[in-house]
């Protein structure tokens, strides 16, 4: 008999929703041999586990496959009290001033993207758009010299992914970190001598009751900034406009009344969520569901399954932008709830309304979409949109 969920298998990658129901139906707290960890799916669960941080610790990471160097380093990698140090350090630097500040800017990036698409039948929304508006965006805000979105993106990927076959990470994949880590080292290096106005120079400059970052600590934050702001953002805003592409009465609701954008992204966030899972580690024996957790066992907190719940979100599997999806999981809760969630709506919001203005109808390309293969992220490589 084969697993209820292959965490490792593509198919998981492209549409892992199935597989989801089967486990908060049958196994809510289910081991898999082939990962050798837990998978918590239901949405009591799950929400649970994510704010109870004493049991359910992030000190060993929070990617399944973690990347060599982060743990403990990061806002995602730490527990109290010494994320919440970090935490408050970051958010001195991360202010909502920075990102309201940041507002034209992001306006002007998205119109000069939006107007290389003019006049033209189809496009790839991840790299004619997302890619440049988030990439844009974020080193606007970070204070980083212009780089190839493409480039990039490419780094940024290969970051987050995981090697299905080898069931982890492979010597590409880390080095390609590395090489994120050293370009940020040296933007770092010059802001301490040479202070700017932006957030690398926040960061280093944070101060809370006589406390600043660290030099790694300012390094794994900022690169982790890059990675948020350029994949799971250009993740987030991808998986939106594939939602829109599927379902048009939503999408042409949205372009004829942009004030509807915030409640659908919302929306979008708990029905198809790019963070679809993420790691913890037991500190103690706990039971769930009957089963008994050991300490130092993996546990997996599946949020793109409970915010699929229907015990939570009544008729789950549908998108329905008039839902008010409250309690949603796709920006976590707890501790570690994102850090970016508001530039995150921000800029998303700000990126889809000005495309519906210019391109209000479109629907995709083609259904055979490539997913990046990844045990935490749900991602597409591409994705075709043609204009009606």
């Amino acid at each position: 008999m084969g697993e209820l969920f292959e965490l490792y298998s593509h198919g998981i990658d492209a549409d892992p929703f199935p597989g989801y129901a089967r486990l908060r139906d049958d196994a809510p707290c289910y081991w898999s041999d082939s990962a050798g960890l837990w998978i918590f799916s239901r949405y009591e669960d799950v929400a649970k586990a994510a704010q109870d941080w004493e049991t359910f610790s992030s000190l060993r990471g929070n990617l399944i496959d973690e990347i060599p160097g982060r743990s403990g380093g990061t806002l995602g990698t730490t527990d109290p009290p010494h994320h919440d140090r970090l935490r408050s350090l970051a958010q001195a630097a991360f202010t909502r001033k920075a990102v309201e500040d940041l507002v034209p800017r992001t306006g002007a990036i998205v119109d000069a993207t939006i107007e290389q698409l003019d006049g033209i039948d189809a496009f790839d929304f991840v790299a004619d758009f997302s890619s440049r508006v988030t990439v844009g965006t974020i080193f606007a805000l970070l204070g980083l010299p212009e780089r190839d979105p493409a480039e990039i993106r490419h780094k940024v990927v290969l970051s987050i992914s995981t090697d299905k076959e080898a069931r982890g990470r492979n010597p590409q994949l880390n080095e390609a970190f590395t090489e994120l880590t050293h370009f940020l080292a040296d933007e770092i290096a010059e802001r301490r001598t040479r202070p700017a106005d932006d957030l690398i120079t926040a960061l280093a400059e944070a101060e809370v009751d006589g406390e600043r970052l660290t030099d790694r600590e300012v390094m794994l934050t900022t690169t982790m900034f890059v990675v948020a702001g350029v994949e799971s953002l250009s993740s987030f805003m991808s998986i939106f406009a594939l939602n829109l592409a599927e379902h048009t009465d939503s999408r042409r609701r949205i372009a004829a009344d942009p004030g509807l954008t915030p409640q659908a992204i919302e929306e979008s966030l708990r029905f198809n969520t790019s963070a679809q899972r993420f790691k913890r580690t037991a500190t103690k024996a706990v039971e769930v569901h009957g089963k008994i957790i050991s300490p130092g066992d993996t546990v997996v907190l599946a949020y793109g399954a409970a915010n699929r719940d229907e015990r939570k979100f009544p008729e789950a599997d549908v998108f329905d932008i008039d839902r008010n999806p409250r309690g949603h999981l796709g920006f976590g809760t707890g501790k570690h709830f994102c850090i970016g969630s508001v530039f995150a709506r921000m800029v998303t919001a700000a990126a889809i309304n000005r495309l519906l203005l210019r391109i209000p109808d479109f629907e995709l390309g083609t259904r055979d979409i490539d997913w990046i293969p990844s045990s935490n992220f749900r991602s597409p490589v591409s994705l075709p949109l043609v204009c009606a």
